[in-house]
């Protein structure tokens, strides 16, 4: 079995029936990047000892039985939502140095939950595209064929579901930024309805619209 190839519902049971550890399955999705990254330009950045320390954790939670259903499962988080500690960098040169202050509401949740971040992905500068050409970092390329773009502006997101370099991913949406990279790359985006998920830490492109 391919620790790298399962769904969220997957890895829980997976973690709960003892078949493998948080700390396994992330090593396993650590090494995907390292393999892969190069040539698809979906992570901008990789938090290797924090994913590996949070992982630790959680098998320290699931081995008291306290965790839920996202506990010790790995996943990545657009580079426009702010992580405590980390830069975000909206694939900007103008913020290529901010580090921010503050979980952004989403990835308090997740952390709360117990999910291990992974990284940040890549994005269409200040989330303005629709292709993740337009990132100062440079392009996301499509993991199904390298010679066309994985969508935007959440291109490193879908790009880093659909080669396996995490489970699950967060993005944000203004006019398509999840639905568009989702078609892309072949997997499944949720728009949420606008509101129902806190973009308090989410960097704005266009807030009456951000999603």
């Amino acid at each position: 079995m391919s620790l790298i190839n399962l769904t969220i519902k997957q890895c829980h049971e997976g973690l709960k029936k003892k078949e493998f550890s948080s700390k396994e399955l992330t090593l396993a999705y650590l090494e995907q990047i390292k393999k892969t990254n190069k040539d698809i330009n979906a992570f901008l950045s990789v938090f290797e000892d924090s994913a590996i320390f949070q992982a630790e954790k959680s098998d320290e939670k699931i081995a008291l039985g306290k965790f839920s259903e996202l506990t010790g499962i790995p996943c990545a988080v657009k580079d426009a939502i702010l992580v405590e500690g980390e830069k975000c960098t909206t694939a900007s040169k103008i913020l290529e140095n901010y580090v921010s202050p503050y979980d952004a509401t989403v990835i308090k949740k997740l952390k709360e939950k117990g999910s291990i971040i992974l990284g940040k992905t890549n994005t269409d500068e200040f989330t303005m595209g629709a292709s993740t050409e337009n990132s100062a970092f440079g392009v996301t390329k499509n993991p199904h064929d390298k010679t066309r773009v994985a969508g935007g502006s959440s291109g490193g997101s879908a790009g880093a579901v659909a080669e396996n370099q995490a489970c699950f991913a967060l993005g944000s949406d203004t006019g398509g930024s999840i639905r568009l990279p989702a078609s892309f790359c072949g997997i499944a985006g949720l728009n949420p309805t606008y509101g129902s998920v806190s973009r308090y830490g989410l960097i704005a492109h266009a807030s009456s619209l951000d999603q």
